[in-house]
């Protein structure tokens, strides 16, 4: 999978600077104190205060800062290059202390015995992981004994269907291989002057759930939830404070999972 790893992370290292400057991010919002953080991660991990916490895919470290805001002694990784840039940068003028670390979350990180209290992640992180076995067992090294992970993420069923063009099942619901496509824009910047290559893949909730329990993990909460927290799909609605749904479609469907996790 070398190739298509390869080609995300070139992908992705083109994204950085557009993303820095969307709207879609508040960045100035966030540097004059916002939180960005979504109410379902918020209330999903609670009190961070005094806890150390890994944020796996962080792209430039936003969110990981915000946690570092509210208390926890925090460590970002990512496998985009200029991500991680962007993300030390940030974090030197806002003038915090959050470690930043460039790497491949699927990777095993030999030279690093470090262990959390909470790993988390969020929000289009998995779809980019051809196999979960891996890094599920890595979450579970990551983690201290009664450590917590977690996840917010768009739900499997979301990402079978076709955004563009009447909401149609075009994608398997199991991970059947690698997904490719050519894509123009970013769902950050609709119109950004960016064209590349990506490939991603799908997994069921039985995959997430399956692969952590085979680590050592043991189930706290599982939650779905009926809207994206995020305006990141074409034809949405606004339902709510960050709540949105497709505007045409007339039936609730999940959007999000979350996912609590204990190593016992």
């Amino acid at each position: 999978m070398q190739h298509e790893i390869k080609t995300n992370q070139q992908h992705w290292n083109q994204l950085v600077s557009h993303h820095l400057k969307s709207d879609f991010y508040e960045l100035e919002a966030f540097k004059n104190g916002k939180n960005v953080l979504r109410e379902i991660e918020l209330e999903g991990l609670g009190d961070v205060k005094g806890k150390k916490l890994l944020h796996l895919q962080c792209h430039f470290g936003q969110d990981t800062l915000c946690w570092s805001r509210m208390g926890a002694e925090c460590t970002g990784l990512d496998f985009s290059s200029e991500a991680i840039q962007a993300a030390r940068d940030l974090n030197d003028e806002l003038g915090m202390n959050v470690q930043f670390r460039e790497a491949n979350v699927l990777d095993e990180q030999k030279d690093w015995k470090e262990q959390f209290d909470i790993v988390f992640t969020s929000y289009g992180t998995i779809i980019w992981l051809p196999d979960l076995k891996q890094w599920a067992q890595n979450i579970y090294n990551y983690l201290k004994p009664n450590g917590i992970f977690y996840i917010a993420e768009f739900h499997p069923f979301l990402n079978c269907l076709d955004w563009d063009n009447n909401l149609n099942i075009i994608y398997d619901y199991f991970n059947t291989g690698a997904n490719y496509e050519n894509v123009e824009g970013t769902y950050a910047e609709k119109d950004a002057a960016v064209k590349g290559e990506e490939y991603f893949w799908l997994h069921s909730t039985e995959d997430v759930l399956m692969n952590l329990k085979n680590a050592g993990m043991e189930l706290l909460e599982f939650r779905e939830f009926p809207f994206s927290p995020y305006t990141c799909f074409p034809n949405l609605k606004e339902i709510g404070e960050n709540r949105y749904v497709f505007k045409d479609l007339n039936v609730q469907i999940p959007y999000v999972f979350s996912l609590k996790m204990i190593k016992k």
